[in-house]
């Protein structure tokens, strides 16, 4: 029998993971070693960002099948689907939305939120975001946090529009502009995205980086989430691992 110990976070208000749940073959040993991917990553993880359902649908019974295998506390966050963001622009999509809603409702319990990332190229249209995100609270009343990328949406009133339909703006890494590297939006929680710098999707955080990460996060007034997206080369897994690892030992 293994009898090795896992770094768990037992933290219901700070959780770490990353996009997707592949486990690296040069990290394989971080991880327990029986189980899908997904059983032996819910072992060691408390949440997860589903980043295919962007490019493409995923069945109501996946979404349940997926549901299944992971422990009653872990949470999936669902990546919104591009055909959504950008091909409709966040106009005329409520077909497409309300298929979304219909698929994910597959995870019951277990559907941590939904992640709403915005082209670089779409500008904050005030009237068309405040259809869709009202369309969206009409259909779904649970956590969602967006992802901006154009520099209009970091202005106030692209902050007022994320507060009155409480959606938290995400913490990106590397920031676009020098507003987008912290929470913003509505306050409820926080959403950190960490993309790798400086090669995005590739590069590994240093350990001072990872060090003061996890600083901020326990130091954070509203419950955090933080998703490694450094996925290329397999870095998001040990980085998270590290996160954890220091949160774990500096917890009073």
């Amino acid at each position: 029998m293994n009898t090795k110990t896992w770094p768990t976070l037992d933290h219901p208000a700070l959780r770490v993971g990353c996009a997707g749940w592949g486990i690296p073959p040069q990290h394989a040993a971080l991880f327990p070693p029986d189980g899908s991917h997904l059983e032996r990553y819910a072992r060691l993880f408390g949440t997860v960002e589903i980043n295919s359902s962007f490019y493409r649908p995923h069945q109501h019974k996946t979404y349940a099948r997926w549901a299944a295998t992971v422990p009653e506390s872990f949470r999936f966050w669902v990546k919104i689907s591009g055909e959504i963001t950008h091909k409709h622009r966040l106009a005329g999509c409520s077909i497409a939305l309300l298929r979304f809603l219909e698929e994910i409702s597959g995870l019951d319990s277990k559907l941590g939120g939904i992640l709403i990332q915005l082209p670089p190229s779409l500008q904050l249209d005030p009237v068309t975001a405040h259809s869709f995100f009202t369309l969206l609270r009409q259909h779904y009343s649970g956590a969602a946090a967006c992802e901006p990328r154009h520099a209009s949406w970091f202005s106030m009133a692209g902050e007022n529009l994320l507060k009155d339909f409480k959606l938290a703006r995400v913490a990106a890494d590397p920031a676009r502009f020098p507003t987008a590297g912290v929470p913003g939006g509505w306050n409820g929680f926080c959403y950190y995205r960490l993309h790798g710098t400086p090669q995005i999707y590739y590069s590994s955080y240093s350990p001072e980086y990872l060090e003061q990460l996890s600083i901020t996060l326990q130091n954070s007034s509203s419950p955090a989430w933080c998703i490694f997206d450094n996925t290329a080369r397999g870095a998001a897994a040990a980085n998270a691992i590290a996160v954890i690892n220091r949160i774990r030992l500096t917890a009073p």
